[in-house]
């Protein structure tokens, strides 16, 4: 793909709304899925929605991914291991959650303009569908443990009951998703903190026990192979911060009466989820510790059997399983509907740039969860670290990307342009900023991650991961001068795009293609019609019909 703007040959989207038009306008408007979320439809608090977003990370992956990491490489390494992913979580994702929340629009969208062009962002957006597949799958597989020990079902049924049990949920979006983890949040907190509490007061030698285990692979000691690689593993959750943005793309606007409760909400929300998630992982060491004597090795990651042993120290023997098992479906299904919706998006998103389609975001849905019980049926859950150390490799690649785009090359370079732009028209099709600083990134770690420059280094590749994708950023903004991020600086309607505060004006314009009303920064003029068209329409516009041109005059 060239760095111009590229027009597939198709028949165009003139005139009256189609049918296949009209389905994508009303789909995409029950949650403006791949688009700008305007401020007439964010009418929750900063607070509902910093709870809604938190409530996506109730799953049950961090107790085995650092039970995992615990058991193999003792528990000192283990807690500075998940001390410095949760460093370099929080401070790549404070940038992204703050656009995200500011300007109220998703990672993919973020990601266009942030270095990586209208369709160099594409490469992102299957990297991110598959981190929710991924995890999907890690939640299934959890579930169907926690189904054969509570009701003895062969985890193939469990697979298939737990993938199939989330569509229903996920039909809706943000307003049902919203209710769901706003009323299932206290349940799970009180299952998931009561049994550590109890341990910890009623049997103190635990902790000593937990603080001194030195793993198969250690000696006792903290060394920096063992805290790299137990890093890594915890680095693939750097993506979390695209679902995060998911919700915090339906932040209010943020003005001088709410500006504490907004960063507050964003911070939380934002960046903070990895603090709730390294304390689970954690945990997840201290139970895989706490029960490795009575069920050995092999099971001690598993969510189900590390509760089930703290449940058992503090309940009626009766109460202890089915317990266990409720608090392993709520937590898969309130992380299971946020992967399968957020995956459902990137796919949509992908799929509608490439071919100038929308087939409708259930049939991603189907996409993602076919995906992910493949991999459920697989036993993706055996060799779990493997999987998620190397896809740490390109998650961190895109993520501190596009991070370094907004922090340096937006505030101190100032070459990258400081408001955001997703819209098709304005950004070359590709931008070699986030492209060529990516694929190196990713490209020399994962030769790195699989011992091509020897078993000395193969720790390091998150950390090269990290330090490629910081480091070429900006200095591939400064070698091509910055004039791949924008096609066009004048959208074609005089009014701005953000208001005095700030904030995305909420202005609405008609699209004449679809016929919708949608508010200033989700249009642009139409190239040819003399009026306004919406960001779909543009994307949908298989001629190039509505496209603005490079440079001129627009078309009467």
């Amino acid at each position: 793909m060239s760095a111009t703007e590229s027009r597939p040959t198709a028949e165009t989207a003139e005139g009256p709304a189609t049918p296949a038009t009209s389905q994508a306008t009303k789909e995409t408007l029950e949650d403006y899925t791949l688009r700008y979320a305007p401020r007439s439809y964010r009418r929750w608090t900063p607070m509902v929605v910093a709870t809604t977003a938190l409530g996506g990370i109730a799953y049950m992956a961090d107790f085995s991914i650092g039970a995992g990491i615990g058991l193999a490489h003792g528990t000192g390494n283990a807690l500075v291991a998940i001390a410095v992913a949760a460093v370099v979580i929080f401070v790549t994702g404070f940038p992204l959650a703050y656009y995200g929340a500011r300007y109220n629009i998703d990672l993919d969208l973020i990601t266009r303009g942030s270095g990586f062009g209208y369709y160099g962002s594409v490469l992102t957006s299957v990297i991110f569908a598959s981190f929710t597949f991924i995890f999907f799958a890690l939640e299934g597989s959890i579930m169907a443990q926690g189904l054969r020990l509570g009701l003895g079902l062969p985890l193939w049924i469990g697979y298939l009951v737990s993938t199939l049990m989330v569509i229903p949920l996920v039909i809706y979006g943000m307003k049902a998703l919203s209710k769901l983890q706003v009323w299932t949040t206290p349940v799970w907190l009180v299952l998931m903190v009561g049994p550590l509490v109890y341990l910890i007061a009623t049997d103190p030698g635990t902790v000593d026990h937990f603080l001194s285990y030195a793993g198969t692979d250690g000696d006792g000691g903290v060394n920096t192979a063992s805290v790299l690689l137990g890093a890594g593993v915890c680095l693939s959750l750097i993506a979390q911060i695209g679902e995060q943005i998911d919700y915090l793309r339906f932040m209010p606007p943020k003005t001088e009466a709410n500006k504490a409760r907004w960063w507050t909400a964003v911070v939380m929300a934002g960046p903070g989820w990895v603090v709730l998630g390294a304390l689970k992982q954690a945990i997840g060491v201290f139970l895989a510790v706490y029960i490795l004597a009575s069920v050995g090795p092999s099971v001690a990651p598993e969510p189900i059997q590390q509760f089930k042993g703290a449940f058992d120290a503090m309940l009626p023997s009766w109460l202890v399983v089915p317990l266990a098992v409720v608090l392993v479906v709520i937590s898969q299904i309130k992380i299971n509907v946020t992967n399968a919706y957020s995956g459902s998006l990137a796919w949509t998103n992908s799929f509608t740039r490439l071919t100038g389609r929308y087939p409708g975001r259930m049939v991603f849905v189907l996409v993602n969860l076919g995906f992910a019980l493949a991999l459920m049926e697989a036993d993706m859950f055996s060799f779990l670290n493997g999987i998620l150390g190397f896809y740490s490799n390109c998650a961190i690649a895109w993520v501190v990307t596009v991070a370094t785009d907004i922090g340096v090359n937006k505030y101190l370079l100032k070459l990258s342009p400081h408001a955001p732009e997703f819209r098709r028209g304005m950004l070359y099709a590709v931008n070699p900023v986030g492209v060529v600083s990516f694929a190196a990134a990713s490209g020399l770690s994962i030769a790195m991650y699989f011992h091509a420059f020897g078993d000395t280094l193969q720790p390091y590749s998150p950390v090269a991961a990290a330090v490629l994708a910081f480091a070429l950023t900006p200095l591939t903004a400064v070698a091509t001068r910055g004039r791949y991020y924008l096609r066009r600086t004048d959208d074609g309607i005089p009014e701005p795009l953000l208001d005095a505060d700030g904030n995305p004006s909420g202005t609405a314009y008609d699209c004449h293609v679809c016929h919708q009303a949608y508010e200033r920064p989700d249009v642009t003029a139409c190239a040819t019609h003399g009026a306004v068209v919406c960001s779909l329409c543009l994307s949908t516009d298989r001629v190039g019909d509505h496209v603005l041109p490079v440079s001129g005059e627009l078309l009467a």
